[in-house]
């Protein structure tokens, strides 16, 4: 049973493809380093691929869209190369068990074409696993445009991805370090994870992992991962914190809902190191999270070695401006504003309702009520006789006397009728 167990792991392929300038230098460093897998380099331009290490097979790809050179950080020139030689993309990737796609974002082959062969990959039914870099922010807006352009197309087309800034290197070395040293540390960081995953895979242990348990944790699509290897003495409380803490990542193992890891301990490794160790992870990851666990054989040297791959961490990062999240509350402020100014017409009633504490204050409105003198009908015998035309008539001295008492007892009615108020005249 063992031979055959064997013989199955055998048959298992990983295959390492660098894509772009960046990324083929990256490979052949790795391939200088790590055993047990196939290393290519894919590129349009023939003189850099010229120059890589002669463990690496080169793929040369898009002669007539770029007569053998570069893209010119052109990605849609990139992705057109590689568009045009799908058939001969989808030979190398035919086969594959594990596939990994290491690139540089921010060029114009990297970014364009990696999506590419992410797609043929993903279409063949490989795991395929992409680590990307993404460039310094001395190189301007346009490359890390490109690059975030880049990681939001490969994210649906990976299963699982890792993002390594490149402005993380600040953390590790001196700023005044060449830059070929800064480069490569990343390199030899990146070839110690990989190896480890590699020795997972590859070498049984006395509790093994098997390549089912990668499918497990690698199940689904677009999952941010972490990738590290520590290697140390001392105590493993300290080795672990390393592990979980690189500083090359800009996100950590929070949240992550699938996770691998695996010990390569010393002779006198116990099994409450084991525990300890187990839960600093643990206590890191999702309360849910698909945990496997691996030891492997003693180490003879006294050291010890933990290897973590995490899948599925919090999206802390995905190459995104932070300019932008810094908009959102001077929209905020505009809004409250627009609302205090439609609520100004509300707060200012046309009339406003008395209080019972203020009954002073009640308006009472004038009511101007025409009263119509009543018309006094005088009967005829009261009215003013018409003035007739006078006729001289001679009258003796007692009519004369009668006629004057009549017109004063006449004026004397008439004045005490119109002295009476009106309601109490008679009529």
């Amino acid at each position: 049973m063992k031979n055959v167990e064997l013989e199955k792991i055998k048959k298992i392929k990983v295959r390492l493809i660098g894509i772009g300038g960046g990324g083929g230098s990256i490979v052949s460093e790795i391939a200088q380093r790590v055993t047990g897998a196939s290393f290519f380099a894919a590129n349009t331009d023939i003189r850099a691929l010229g120059r890589l290490s002669n463990k690496v097979k080169k793929f040369s790809f898009g002669r007539e869209i770029t007569n053998g050179l570069g893209t010119g950080m052109n990605p849609s020139l990139g992705a057109k190369a590689a568009e045009n030689e799908k058939e001969r993309i989808k030979k190398i990737l035919e086969g594959q068990d594990l596939v990994i796609l290491i690139a540089c974002l921010g060029g114009g082959t990297g970014s364009g074409a990696a999506p590419v062969f992410a797609e043929i990959s993903k279409n063949l039914k490989n795991l395929t696993y992409g680590i990307f870099t993404l460039p310094f922010k001395f190189e301007g807006g346009k490359k890390a445009e490109i690059g975030r352009n880049s990681l939001e197309k490969l994210k649906t087309e990976l299963n699982a991805f890792s993002i390594l800034p490149n402005e993380r290197i600040f953390k590790v070395i001196d700023k005044s370090s060449p830059l070929k040293d800064a480069l490569s540390v990343v390199n030899k960081s990146l070839a110690d994870s990989i190896q480890s995953l590699i020795e997972i895979i590859y070498k049984p242990g006395l509790i093994n992992i098997d390549f089912a348990d990668f499918g497990t944790v690698f199940s689904g699509r677009g999952k941010l991962t972490y990738l590290n290897s520590i290697e140390g003495e001392g105590e493993s409380e300290t080795i672990v914190e390393k592990l979980i803490n690189s500083p090359l990542y800009s996100y950590s193992i929070d949240g992550a809902k699938g996770v691998l890891f695996n010990i390569s301990g010393r002779k006198d490794l116990s099994l409450d190191q084991v525990n300890q160790i187990s839960k600093i992870i643990s206590a890191k990851v999702h309360k849910n999270a698909k945990i496997v666990f691996g030891l492997s054989d003693i180490k003879k040297n006294g050291k010890f070695k933990v290897s973590l791959l995490a899948t599925g961490c919090s999206a802390a990062f995905l190459g995104k401006h932070k300019e932008k999240p810094i908009k959102k509350p001077k929209k905020k402020v505009k809004e409250e504003e627009k609302k205090k100014l439609t609520k100004k017409p509300k707060t200012q009633p046309v009339v406003k309702k008395p209080t019972p504490s203020s009954p002073k204050k009640k308006k009472v409105k004038k009511i101007k009520v025409k009263i119509n003198k009543p018309e006094v009908k005088i009967s005829s015998m009261e009215q003013p006789k018409k003035e007739i035309k006078k006729v001289k008539i001679r009258k003796n001295a007692l009519e004369l006397k009668q006629e004057k008492e009549e017109e004063e007892k006449e004026i004397i009615f008439k004045e005490k009728f119109w002295e009476t108020p009106s309601f109490l005249k008679k009529k």
